[in-house]
């Protein structure tokens, strides 16, 4: 199945282009954190960052907001990166936040933890006086994050606002806040799904073992295939099955479908996406509650 794969001639400019976003965000503001999942986006986002201050030692610490819920592959692949990488690790829990009943866990059939991520986010950045959280979300995932600048002002209640948005030409950013506000930086917003595969692929970036087929017990529900966990309130028309399986995106597991797939290398995998009739974020059953789910998360403060 492998295909031999060219490398875009865009793909050193975007590089370029992330990489001076990163140090426009470390020099413009005082508390920079990147926001990293241990996903393949955010994992890219830790090479940037690596050469943006190279020799140096990244000068800035990895946010992760732990739901609970995560793909034990991912947390492990992220401890191994983070101590490669020498960088300081922050973990919040949304565990925390439901114990202190600032947040409701949800229950029935679709319960997730999705959602209440943010109030654990905004409490983080309150916590540490972060005035710049730079997140690996990308332009061609969903029509809402299409609508973000590169710099995307955040008021105090980190809520976030289409309509005041700044304008951003020639690469020109503006990083001047009042007291209180903050700013979600995106440096690789111009990247397509198949740039960051293709760079993965050319630096050799490693990445968690669920991206690549493995066998795997799943629950098939509404034709979808969850991975099986004690988390997932299980249905009676849900299904018990196991196959070989992959993800193409990296959420909680009991909101991230997995594909049918025996691609076991990114050659593999990048040919497989090109040929998929589905987009990268269908497979984020999250998104799917309604028309404009990611839209309402990020206007009450989501990444």
């Amino acid at each position: 199945m492998a295909q031999h794969i060219n490398i875009p001639s865009h793909l050193q400019t975007l590089e370029d282009e992330s990489i001076y976003i990163i140090r426009e965000v470390a020099a413009q503001f005082q508390k920079p954190v990147l926001l990293f999942s241990g996903g393949k986006d955010s994992i890219t986002m830790a090479r940037l960052a690596q050469k943006a201050f190279y020799p140096a030692k990244i000068p800035f610490p990895f946010l992760h907001i732990d739901t609970g819920h995560n793909f034990p592959e991912t947390i492990e692949f992220r401890d191994q990166l983070v101590a490669e990488l020498g960088v300081e690790l922050i973990v919040r829990y949304v565990q925390d936040s439901i114990d202190q009943k600032k947040v409701q866990e949800e229950t029935g059939k679709h319960a997730s933890r999705n959602a209440l991520q943010t109030v654990t986010l905004l409490d983080a950045i309150e916590e540490f006086g972060f005035d710049a959280c730079m997140g690996g979300a990308r332009r061609d995932e969903e029509k809402s994050r299409a609508k973000e600048r590169i710099f995307s002002v955040r008021d105090d209640f980190g809520q976030w606002d289409a309509k005041k948005q700044r304008p951003e030409l020639f690469n020109i950013f503006n990083g001047k806040i009042h007291f209180g506000e903050n700013v979600r930086a995106f440096p690789i917003s111009n990247w397509t799904e198949e740039d960051v595969w293709t760079y993965i692929n050319q630096e050799g970036i490693g990445l968690p073992t669920i991206y690549f087929a493995h066998n795997r017990k799943l629950v098939k529900r509404d034709g979808a295939f969850l991975a099986w966990s004690e988390y997932l309130n299980i249905v009676d028309t849900d299904e018990i099955v196991e196959t070989i399986v992959r993800f193409r995106t990296v959420g909680d597991m009991t909101c991230t479908a997995a594909f049918v797939s025996e691609a076991s290398a990114i050659e593999d995998i990048m040919y497989e996406n090109k040929s998929s009739k589905s987009s990268e974020r269908g497979a984020r059953i999250d998104d799917k509650r309604s028309e404009a789910a990611l839209e309402q998360r990020k206007k009450g403060g989501y990444f």
